[in-house]
């Protein structure tokens, strides 16, 4: 571990940030809820666990271009690598590689379920809307028969 990315330890720099920090957002309803904007913060709640800007290993899913996700790693001098993925034929190897890539690197692994879960919200936001199916038209003589006779009863 360098000195020089972390003077101090992790629980004293969270006593120092955590009121002022440029990531906390102050909600006054909803019980005074505090969250976070930290892009290392998987679940955006303001809370030492969460906070990737005091821990030594933090794990975060941003939105990469083309649809894709991107997998940040802090690592413990303190610079952060990113490690982008292509949108896949299915989500679950998207999961995968999020999965085996913190595993094998020794990250938190209370972090995992949240990653997982941050990469699934934001692959289910780039699917598109699905249309609302129009109306069926009736189909046979009868069909169209009985159709404009509900149609004018209607009237």
């Amino acid at each position: 571990m360098s000195s020089a990315a972390y003077p101090a330890s992790p629980d004293l720099l969270w006593e120092i940030t955590r009121n002022n920090t440029s990531f906390l957002v102050k909600r006054k309803t909803g019980g005074g809820v505090q969250l976070s904007r930290d892009p290392l913060n998987l679940r955006n709640v303001h809370s030492r666990k969460h906070s990737g800007a005091v821990n030594k290993q933090a794990i975060g899913i941003v939105p990469s271009e083309k649809g894709g996700i991107s997998l940040l790693t802090k690592r413990k001098n303190g610079t952060t690598v990113t490690t982008s993925y292509k949108p896949a034929k299915t989500s679950r190897k998207s999961y995968h590689n999020i999965v085996n890539s913190t595993a094998k690197k020794g990250y938190r692994a209370d972090l995992r379920g949240d990653a997982v879960a941050r990469a699934s919200a934001l692959i289910r936001s780039y699917r598109k809307a699905v249309k609302p199916t129009p109306e069926s038209t009736p189909r046979g003589a009868k069909a169209k028969k009985d159709a404009a006779n509900a149609a004018s009863a209607d009237l």
